[in-house]
């Protein structure tokens, strides 16, 4: 596959909510260390898709108000995990926000609960660029660390993804066990 249709596939990748975006930009990690295509270009090519995907959300969002969340809110730690998140954003919205990209399903649930609790675009646009740009260079940088590490491009990538694991489940185990307490006492106060 050429560069430039390499960078068409992550910039779709990065606008289509819950697509695999991780493993494509690992993937363009890998192909950046093999000198294929620039490390700087994967990561703004996906930091942009990832922003015009914050700005369908946010614009459904703002659209629909919290009925836009009725698909997340299934059950409820999931209910409680919004209302815990729209309060975060309500005191610490810049920093939550970008933090947010970083869980699963996150930068979707950020984008549109700051639709939903009526941001300004001025304040939405800059903060969801930061954390796209962060986001997209963490996948990217794991990626191209496994491929300058491994020659073989397979085991670059499946290198990539094993670090990429175990990076984030001590990460996610920390954050539910610092907000075990938090969410159950808003599950109780939400239902």
């Amino acid at each position: 596959m050429s560069t430039a249709a390499s960078l068409v596939v992550l910039f779709l990748v990065a606008v289509v909510p819950l697509a695999p975006t991780e493993a494509v930009l690992i993937g363009a990690g890998v192909l950046a260390a093999s000198g294929e295509v620039p490390l700087y270009l994967v990561v703004l090519v996906a930091a942009v898709g990832c922003l015009v995907s914050d700005l369908i959300n946010f614009t459904a969002g703002r659209r629909m108000g919290m009925r836009a969340l009725d698909k997340v809110n299934k059950n409820a730690r999931a209910r409680a995990m919004v209302v815990w998140t729209a309060d975060q954003l309500a005191t610490k919205g810049e920093t939550i926000l970008i933090a947010a990209r970083f869980l699963p399903a996150g930068g979707i649930v950020g984008a549109l609960l700051t639709g939903a609790l009526k941001w300004p675009l001025r304040r939405f646009v800059p903060v969801a660029a930061v954390g796209s740009a962060l986001w997209s260079l963490y996948p990217a940088t794991v990626g191209y660390i496994g491929g300058q590490l491994v020659d073989e491009a397979w085991l670059a990538m499946l290198l990539s993804f094993g670090v990429a694991t175990l990076l984030s489940i001590p990460v996610g185990m920390a954050i539910r066990a610092r907000n075990a307490n938090r969410t159950l006492s808003y599950a109780e106060a939400s239902s």
